[in-house]
């Protein structure tokens, strides 16, 4: 793929993520399958992609200087602007005349010879005079928001749940990239074989300390891995595993995953089962129920029985105190995995959360009583806010004098997890600065 048609592809992906808030590793991935891209070319392009969407808010600040504030942009010529500061700020390999040159050829093909002129007149510019610096703004928040590119609104309501410095290592984690984690089969192989195999063809791999069954890949496409393709792992966060390995789900146990989709969790549950017994799993919606399934197909494991049903309406289809174990990874607003999907984070308002924390907790309510007495639930969710995660279980404890946060589940963590900076009375704050994970939250309560 020529220079031209790669940043051409880039640029589409760049609008659609923009347009119709599209999230980019999935639309990265449908290029990379769709195009044939060369392997060297993977690497750059997702390199860009996710750059400048990781920068935005960055790349504004930087552009607003040698923009005219009257003008309006189209959006096209807006995305080509950041993605080419992006490449002349960040990227050491590609010369800036290169870029310039790139960047001026598109404009010329996508509009017309005056908004290839203003392309130019502002990128060279930049190349003359250099990006404006931060330093020179006086407010914290405002600073810090500017420079790993979080809206302030977002820094500004964090700062005031952990405190400054906690949010400034966590906002500056969330602007790199983080290792692949993988989890293996363990009916069809072991983590020491699966290592082995991987590193013969050229990974490289360690072992997780979340979980028994994880692996981190740290060089390498592991898509491309014949053990994937063979079904004989999967991947998956290491903060998400530790799910399965919580919730201490025993082979012949009665296990309800409400929220399951795409049934990460439910499968590694499932393995942790042997395969014996039965997980019922649901979504909101069919498509992503067929999903679960598809999934488990993959990984061999035939006990996950996948419906379309809203988790707030189970008590329609289960008797009360019928299931084991319960698992309530609710929706949420995803502020934890910002590292892997970066757009999250310009997408979101603050009235999402008061929604979502509702919404939360109706499902933790609707869910419950369908425990066994004796029973663990675990309700965890990939987001870093608090009123989704302790305040939605403060609430919960608060209504339902019958569960409890279980205190052993504090023993049961991982050892490098124990003095973890989010742990408190309600569950544990995973940050993605703690272990190379994403942010995401997790309890486990009992019935009484």
């Amino acid at each position: 793929m020529n220079n031209y048609l790669l940043r051409d592809t880039v640029l589409d992906i760049l609008i659609r993520i923009e347009k119709d808030n599209g999230f980019s590793h999935l639309l990265i991935d449908n290029e990379l399958r769709k195009q044939k891209i060369q392997a060297k070319d993977e690497g750059l392009l997702t390199e860009i992609v996710y750059g400048t969407m990781q920068y935005k808010i960055t790349l504004d600040y930087y552009l607003q200087n040698f923009i005219d504030k009257q003008k309006k942009l189209d959006l096209w010529v807006r995305m080509l602007l950041r993605m080419s500061v992006y490449q002349m700020v960040y990227l050491d390999k590609i010369p800036d005349h290169a870029i310039i040159h790139e960047a001026v050829e598109l404009a010329k093909r996508r509009g017309h010879k005056g908004v290839a002129s203003l392309v130019n007149g502002v990128l060279r510019t930049i190349q003359r005079k250099g990006v404006p610096s931060t330093s020179l703004i006086k407010d914290d928040v405002k600073r810090l928001s500017i420079e790993t590119s979080h809206p302030e609104w977002l820094v500004s309501r964090w700062v005031s749940t952990y405190g400054y410095e906690t949010v400034e290592e966590m906002c500056k984690t969330n602007i790199t990239r983080k290792h692949t984690a993988i989890r293996i089969q363990p009916l069809k192989i072991t983590r020491s074989e699966a290592m082995d195999r991987l590193r013969q063809e050229g990974y490289e791999v360690s072992s997780s300390t979340l979980s028994s069954q994880g692996i981190i890949v740290e060089k390498g496409n592991i898509l491309r891995s014949s053990l994937f393709k063979d079904g004989e792992i999967t991947i998956q966060d290491q903060s998400s595993m530790l799910v399965g390995e919580l919730l201490q789900a025993q082979p012949g146990m009665q296990v309800l995953d409400a929220c399951s989709a795409p049934g990460g969790k439910a499968t590694h549950i499932a393995e942790k089962m042997l395969n014996k017994g039965r997980i019922d799993a649901y979504d909101l919606h069919k498509k992503k129920a067929k999903r679960i399934e598809y999934k488990a197909s993959d990984l061999g494991l035939s006990i996950i029985h996948a419906s379309a049903q809203d988790a707030r309406s189970l008590q329609e289809t289960h008797e009360l105190e019928s299931f084991d174990r319960i698992l309530v990874d609710a929706p949420c607003s995803g502020l934890g995995v910002m590292r892997g999907k970066p757009e999250i984070k310009y997408h979101k308002q603050e009235e999402d959360i008061k929604r979502l924390a509702d919404i939360q907790l109706d499902i933790l309510e609707s869910t419950a009583p369908l425990l066994k007495k004796d029973g663990l639930l675990i309700y965890s969710t990939c987001t870093v806010d608090a009123a989704e995660n302790e305040g939605v279980v403060k609430s919960f404890l608060a209504n339902n004098a019958s569960y409890t946060v279980d205190k052993t589940f504090f023993d049961e963590l991982p050892e490098s997890l124990k003095e973890a900076r989010g742990i408190t009375s309600y569950g544990l704050q995973l940050f993605p600065q703690d272990e190379d994970t994403d942010g995401f939250f997790l309890t486990r309560i009992k019935r009484i």
